[in-house]
């Protein structure tokens, strides 16, 4: 039996890869889900967005659509990372590094745009930097070894186009 025979499969640490996978879209809509339900439906948006409100600001809308919509495809890309996982298609550690490096670049991003509007607020509230640093901590440890990994090199071949 090859080495590779031996390492493919969903094995060794991409057992730890794949909970994070699970839960992940289970943690963005229990978290934002409802968050964002409630802005937009219970009045909270109108305040914050209709000018003369006493909380109005003009980057509140952008700044709530621009969430929602980002969380809505971290969602989304979290779903599809789990199916190019499970059938260890070849695109897997791709979108797995590329999520990864949106959400580094999102995540200060977006807590640079609200301090615009919050100017008394810190720029990372406790929130922001659990997310951050959840965030840093799986660029740190599973980048690397979506890299370098054998395993995973033997594992996610599946789909990929014929070399001509």
């Amino acid at each position: 039996m090859s080495d590779n025979a031996k390492l493919k499969g969903l094995g060794g640490w991409l057992i730890l890869v794949g909970l994070g996978l699970i839960i992940t879209p289970l943690r963005i809509s229990i978290t934002y889900g409802p968050m964002f339900y409630s802005v937009f439906t219970d009045g909270t948006f109108g305040v914050l967005t209709t000018p003369g409100t006493e909380h109005y600001h003009w980057l509140w809308g952008p700044l709530l659509v621009f969430e929602a919509l980002f969380n809505s495809l971290m969602l989304l890309a979290s779903v599809l990372l789990l199916y190019l996982f499970f059938t260890k298609h070849y695109l897997f550690p791709k979108v797995f590094i590329a999520t990864i490096a949106i959400s580094l670049i999102f995540i200060p991003f977006d807590a640079w745009l609200g301090s615009l509007i919050l100017t008394d607020q810190p720029v990372f509230d406790p929130d922001t930097t659990k997310e951050f640093a959840r965030t840093l901590f799986s660029a740190v440890v599973w980048v690397p070894y979506m890299l370098v990994s054998k395993r995973v090199e033997a594992t996610f071949v599946e789909n990929m186009p014929n070399a001509q």
